[in-house]
């Protein structure tokens, strides 16, 4: 399944479901560069090894550019028709929940450019809501906060795609 041109492909599913491999995948099906826009920020040392590991993965023709807080600027700052994968949503929700920010304005603000992709766009973003109810406030925040995200996100993309144990369903 390869993007038009100019569209905007949500990827979502739970931890370990392949979502990030099969957008890296689809990506590449399309011509170079390929922009890889990161989200992650490396606090320990086991997230520094999981950044390394999607880096390697990745391997060669790939550009990467860190926007941990400023996704919509990082997005702005491509040229038109390159195609770009977002990686991913909630690590930057959680970037912006422990920054204070106002989660409606920002992820409006990013629904608002996701709708009017430049190129062929896809966005990584996880399911939390479909587990138990957390045991605390914030973790129910951050779920509820996920949860609203990803609605808005899945409204305005062309294409969703829900993946379950590495097999892509396709949802719109």
């Amino acid at each position: 399944m390869v993007a038009s041109m100019k569209s905007l492909t949500f990827i979502i599913g739970g931890a370990r479901s392949g979502k990030s491999r099969h957008a890296e995948e689809l990506l590449t099906t399309l011509p170079r560069p390929w922009t890889y826009i990161a989200t992650a920020e490396a606090y320990d040392d086991e997230m520094r090894e999981r950044i390394a590991m999607h880096r390697s993965r990745r391997g060669e023709g790939w550009l990467t550019v860190d926007a941990p807080l400023d996704l919509v600027g990082a997005i702005a700052a491509l040229p038109d028709d390159q195609p770009i994968l977002i990686d991913c949503l909630t690590l930057w929700l959680t970037n912006h929940m422990l920054a204070e920010h106002d989660l409606e304005a920002e992820s409006t603000r990013l629904a608002d450019v996701l709708a009017r992709p430049r190129g062929p766009w896809f966005v990584v973003s996880n399911e939390v809501g479909q587990g138990i109810v957390p045991d605390n406030a914030l973790a129910r925040r951050f779920r509820d906060e996920a949860g609203r995200l990803n609605q808005k996100m899945a409204a305005v993309a062309d294409t969703v795609l829900l993946m379950l144990a590495g097999l892509p369903l396709k949802v719109k």
